[in-house]
């Protein structure tokens, strides 16, 4: 059986950077600097143009992933695409960025299975671990994992709606797992979810057990309240389930494969709160310095902020061949997830 490793790495965010001030100067939401940095970290993020969706971004992280893991997109013979915000309720977003990588043009037409991963801020470890399954069983050589994610048109950019505005950024990173026969690559993931939570973070946005499942008005249009329309958060709940699950996830990759946090080089922790994520590592004991973060740039870009991190930590040259990473994530669901890389 061959080993699953990530060849190639690549993202792209977009070039409009909005600072916290923008939020208050921009958009009047009644909030300072200071209160977003104190409690979240976050100091800025991106948002896309009008027309720009997550399989636009997926296309450049796409890109530069194939083209630093050395192989053609023609190489690739699944495409794994992590997102909470595709372009349309169905079809997914996979087969959007197949069409835009060009993988159906042509005589040599890959036409390859696009598979959607609907598990936000875990979205990219459950799709590591679909990923590294794939390749692991001689099916499937190269892998292209995406996770990209466009938050800004769906956010409730007004005072009413700022608890969870300020949090979220668009963004794309993306991998390619490709297969072995080094001693390398990933070690095991774990995965877990607890559906009692469903309602405690979520995005309604519409109800498919009413009919019809838009309310509609006497016109025949329909009408989305803004607690269907924008997401909902329980943040103190979320705060104290994310460093619980966080925490138990890592000691399962722990306990699973015999290692402590010195045998980690690097940890790749998703970036939805800069304070959850001290407060882990705290918990663990595990030093400041071993964590990888940008979120100070970026805020939470759900599913593609583990996959970005990686890109960037390869292109400072700061994540090397050769060193053991461990990656965990906590999301809406609630879902989490760990995995450990040998890179």
């Amino acid at each position: 059986m061959p080993n699953a490793y990530i060849s190639g790495t690549g993202f792209f965010v977009p070039p409009n950077v909005v600072s916290n001030d923008q939020l208050i100067n921009d958009f009047n939401i009644d909030t300072t600097n200071e209160w977003i940095v104190q409690r979240t970290g976050i100091e800025e993020r991106r948002f896309v143009d009008n027309g720009v969706g997550p399989s636009d971004l997926a296309v450049c992280a796409a890109e530069q992933a194939i083209a630093n893991a050395g192989i053609s997109k023609h190489d690739i013979g699944m495409i794994v695409f992590a997102t909470l915000s595709p372009e349309h309720s169905f079809p997914g977003s996979g087969v959007h960025l197949q069409r835009k990588l060009g993988l159906c043009d042509g005589a040599d037409a890959t036409f390859v299975p696009a598979l959607d991963v609907r598990n936000q801020c875990s979205g990219f470890l459950y799709g590591l671990a679909t990923a590294s399954s794939m390749v692991q069983s001689g099916n499937v050589k190269h892998v292209l994992l995406v996770g990209a994610e466009v938050h800004s048109h769906a956010l409730d950019l007004s005072t009413r709606g700022r608890t969870v505005a300020t949090l979220f950024g668009d963004g794309a990173g993306a991998v390619v797992v490709s297969a072995t026969d080094e001693d390398r690559g990933v070690r095991g993931w774990w995965l877990g979810a607890d559906g009692r939570h469903a309602d405690v973070l979520t995005q309604k946005i519409w109800d498919t057990r009413q009919k019809p499942f838009i309310p509609l008005d006497e016109q025949g249009v329909g009408q989305v309240h803004p607690e269907m329309m924008f997401a909902q958060m329980d943040g103190k709940l979320v705060f104290r389930n994310a460093v619980e699950r966080m925490i138990g996830a890592l000691f399962t990759a722990y306990s699973k494969k015999g290692l402590t946090h010195e045998q980690i080089d690097l940890f790749f922790f998703h970036q939805a709160n800069l304070r959850i994520n001290q407060y882990v590592a705290d918990q663990l004991k595990i030093p400041h310095d071993k964590l990888v973060s940008n979120i100070q740039r970026y805020g939470n870009t759900t599913a593609a902020t583990i996959p970005i991190l990686l890109a960037e930590a390869v292109e400072s040259g700061r994540l090397k061949k050769g060193m053991k990473i461990a990656m965990v994530a906590f999301g809406a669901g609630f879902t989490w997830g760990s995995a450990v890389v040998d890179w």
